[in-house]
């Protein structure tokens, strides 16, 4: 067998997709959303960064949404496109204006994401999402 002629069947790029979205979307989530989510409602006040000028509890409150929320839609394939948005504004954000002047090992997880997100929000989510689910409906 000719490993480079190799094919799996056509359903094999959803579960790629799935996998794609399971992995980034909760990696962000659990390793990143989360403790700001609780850093936003705990009791202690609100220090953040402030990159926009917006405040530190609205920055913060964006982070939480796109960290937290939009990883959970994208996880679902609910609303994929969209919700791809705000994490990539995130990370984007995070990369220019901390990570930038940094050695590549510290980059390298908001590259991950950032590219990771693009890729997604060109594929789509694929047909193992809520998105798909909801369009065959209609």
């Amino acid at each position: 067998m000719n490993l480079l002629r190799f094919e799996l069947p056509a359903r094999f790029h959803d579960y790629g997709l799935l996998v794609l979205r399971l992995a980034f979307g909760f990696s962000l989530m659990y390793g990143h959303g989360w403790g700001k989510m609780m850093r936003l409602f705990g009791p202690d006040e609100i220090k953040f960064a402030d990159p926009f000028g917006f405040g530190p509890a609205f920055t913060l409150s964006f982070a939480v949404f796109a960290e937290v929320i939009c990883a959970i839609l994208v996880m679902a394939g609910l609303f994929t496109r969209a919700a791809l948005i705000p994490p990539f504004i995130t990370v984007a954000t995070a990369f220019f204006t901390v990570h930038f002047s940094q050695e590549f090992g510290q980059q390298e997880k908001v590259i991950l994401f950032s590219f990771a997100f693009l890729a997604l929000f060109f594929t789509g989510p694929g047909k193992i999402s809520l998105d798909a689910y909801l369009k065959k409906d209609n």
